[in-house]
């Protein structure tokens, strides 16, 4: 059980609740604040007019609302915002979106009534979301449409995910034997206004960049493995002379998995402390960029990463409401909180970066499959015979289109904005779009490194050196040649592939390389100061 509420949410609560799906409590605390909040705004709104509690919103703003209809006016702006289209979000970003939302409204700056904090933590502990389509939000006053569905499913109507089926609301309630959410002064806005939709996904997507850099970083070391590279172009020397902390970071990472390693060579045994006579030099004196500049290219990776982490931290624990409902000041103050241009930049910056990653990968995987590049492996390292069999040749296919994809989807988001809503929103974040991008460019990158696995476990195999790998790739080899062990004679790979992929995105790599190492600075996860 995590407890909500007293303290920020960092991303490793974050991810235990989201992905390993632990149970959530609030503090006693936290509903005081919340309460607190509800009976300031409900003694405060007396005799004022207060947007969203006795006007109508954006440009209708300028029309008052009787006191009899103040309860109605919040039903309609949920059931008129509730528009999304085109495909459900995953029950992971629902659930996300729905933390998102609950962690924000704990701060005490909404006004909403702690029976919605309530509901809330029963739905999240339940398994059970409402349905938010993935297309309508414009990320100007928060992610209005996406979370006009979640608060849709919280007074009891639309469809929910339960235990991973998409049920009618009323199911739902009957079975936890719930109450809709009742509207007391502002549940409706309280529940709409808010980049909860946007963060939720950025901080998945946060999650899973982290695992992508984790596994490229050992799939590029198991590439200069199979190649016997020279080791110094991650040595401690040359990368520490570069003032960037994810260069640094990433070589040392590097250094710490190849300890061990039975292949990787020294530059001064080979070269330095002998005499090279001959003119013309067989094995090559720099490896291809692929391989000797890992650190240069992943290592802004890493700090994008690592950036984009920041931001949708400060973002979970942000009141991202308007109005502010300040009860320690007594006031009621109206801005833009639920602005997104936060998190829109930083998934655009992060798609752009996972694209780079992804394309680090399939130059390796194509110098693999490239026995002119390469040297040492047959053609599509086809183990069986060359004509007949195809070898990793087909499967190479949707790690250039998955790439190619990517680079098309990395057009920022953020500089995209088509004012609407009568030009009262007349700049936009389009930061819910930007974080599905995201997204999406990062599933297909899990499938890229999922074809370059295979190709690595076939390469090993080849020259039979799993026995010389360091115990940290012999670890990964070992785990993903189960999954998918090399072959000789032709079969279809997606099953196997779909394994792969699936393993990389569930399995905390990072974690095992730290105890598989003993290695206590080596960190993938955070920035070294």
């Amino acid at each position: 059980m995590i407890s909500l509420g007293g303290k920020p949410l960092d991303l490793a609560a974050f991810e235990q609740i989201i992905l390993q799906q632990k149970p959530i409590t609030i503090t006693a605390s936290s509903m005081e604040t919340v309460r607190g909040s509800y009976e300031f705004l409900k003694e405060f709104s007396q005799d004022k007019l207060i947007y969203g509690i006795n006007t109508g919103f954006g440009p209708m703003a300028q029309y008052r609302i009787d006191d009899n209809d103040r309860r109605q006016l919040q039903y309609n702006l949920i059931r008129s915002h509730s528009s999304g289209m085109g495909q459900l979000l995953s029950p992971l970003n629902c659930r996300a979106t729905m933390l998102a939302r609950l962690n924000t409204v704990l701060l005490g700056y909404s006004g909403i009534h702690p029976e919605m904090v309530i509901l809330l933590t029963a739905l999240i502990n339940n398994d059970a979301y409402p349905c938010i389509y993935a297309h309508g939000g414009v990320g100007a006053s928060g992610d209005l449409v996406q979370l006009a569905h979640l608060a849709l499913g919280l007074i009891g109507e639309g469809d929910f995910w339960f235990k991973g089926e998409v049920v009618p609301a009323k199911m739902v309630f009957e079975t936890l034997k719930l109450q809709p959410l009742e509207i007391y002064i502002r549940e409706g806005l309280g529940s709409l206004n808010g980049t909860s939709a946007m963060t939720g996904i950025g901080a998945i997507n946060v999650l899973h960049a982290r695992k992508l850099m984790t596994g490229q970083i050992l799939f590029s070391l198991m590439v200069n493995e199979i190649m016997e590279a020279y080791d110094d172009h991650f040595s401690e020397e040359l990368n520490k002379v570069k003032l960037h902390p994810g260069q640094q970071i990433v070589a040392k990472a590097m250094r710490a998995i190849s300890k061990k390693s039975g292949l990787l060579r020294k530059r001064h045994e080979h070269l330095y402390d002998k005499k090279v006579t001959e003119e013309v030099i067989d094995d090559k004196v720099q490896e291809y960029y692929s391989l000797r500049c890992v650190p240069q290219i992943l290592g802004p990776v890493y700090d994008t990463i690592e950036s984009t982490a920041r931001v949708i931290t400060n973002e979970l624990n942000s009141v991202n409401d308007n109005p502010i409902i300040d009860r320690a000041n007594r006031n009621i103050f109206h801005g833009g909180n639920f602005h997104g241009d936060y998190i829109s930049l930083e998934m655009d910056k992060l798609k752009i970066a996972v694209t780079k990653l992804s394309m680090l990968a399939e130059r390796q995987l194509n110098f693999l499959l490239n026995s002119h590049l390469n040297q040492k492996l047959p053609p599509f390292i086809n183990l069986g015979r060359l004509g007949l069999n195809f070898g990793i040749q087909g499967m190479q296919y949707p790690a250039v289109s998955n790439v190619a994809e990517n680079q098309a989807l990395s057009t920022p988001m953020y500089i995209h904005s088509i004012p609407n809503n009568n030009d009262n929103q007349d700049i936009v974040s389009m930061g819910c779009n930007a974080a599905q991008m995201c997204s999406r460019v990062i599933e297909n990158s899990f499938e890229v490194l999922s074809v370059h696995a295979l190709a690595i476990i076939q390469a090993i195999d080849h020259k039979n050196y799993k026995e010389r790998l360091s115990p940290a790739t012999r670890w990964m080899y070992d785990e993903l040649s189960a999954l998918a062990p090399s072959f000789t004679e032709d079969s279809p790979s997606s099953e196997k592939l779909t394994k792969v992929k699936h393993w990389l995105m569930e399995t905390e790599v990072g974690e095992k390389m730290k105890k598989l190492l003993g290695f206590d600075t080596w960190q993938l996860i955070e920035v070294e100061q």
